[in-house]
């Protein structure tokens, strides 16, 4: 079991171990969740697939995965496919550290950019996203069922660590790990 250090959560890689308890949050998560199907093939059969998870830190607790991402990092680019967390548990920076440790997991296997897709009514979503400094570039006109809803692509490049220090100028990394790109 691979577990990464963190200031406030216990991320680890997810096992087929983690299989009930990542239906179980997914269930209670999304109006159309994923499958147990899925999520073996994405623990199993994918190797591109990368999932994290966050259990509870008291053993046996009814709810034993508090949050999950699932990304692919796929040659130069991380796809962000899903994020998850127990209402329970929301709003306590779980899924910010999520984000940052798959960004530096894609960092350190090549990636330089990153995509996704969130729901056109998940304002949450997208503010989290966009505090990463993904960017809206297109949409999927009734990509989401249940209801049926667009979604929402948006993307983040260059592919940089989560720091403070990034400096933006008109939504631009400015500063050494983006000197390629210029300010006109």
């Amino acid at each position: 079991m691979t577990v990464y250090a963190s200031k406030n959560w216990n991320i680890q890689v997810a096992t087929l171990e983690d299989l009930d308890a990542l239906v179980a949050l997914e269930e209670a998560c999304f109006s159309v969740p994923w499958s147990r199907r899925n999520f073996e093939a994405e623990l199993e059969g994918n190797q591109f697939s990368h999932v994290f998870i966050v259990p509870h830190s008291e053993y046996g607790h009814k709810i034993q995965v508090i949050g999950y991402m699932c990304a692919w990092m796929v040659f130069e680019e991380i796809r962000f496919l899903n994020l998850a967390v127990h209402q329970e548990f929301r709003r306590l920076g779980l899924a910010t550290q999520l984000i940052s440790q798959a960004l530096h997991i894609g960092i350190e296997e090549g990636c330089c950019r990153g995509m996704l897709e969130v729901r056109a009514s998940n304002q949450a979503a997208k503010n989290l996203y966009e505090s990463f400094h993904f960017q809206e570039y297109a949409t999927r006109k009734a990509y989401y069922t249940r209801p049926t809803e667009d979604g929402i692509l948006m993307t983040l490049e260059p592919l940089v660590p989560p720091s403070s220090e990034r400096r933006y100028e008109r939504g631009r990394l400015v500063g050494s790990q983006a000197s390629i790109h210029t300010i006109s």
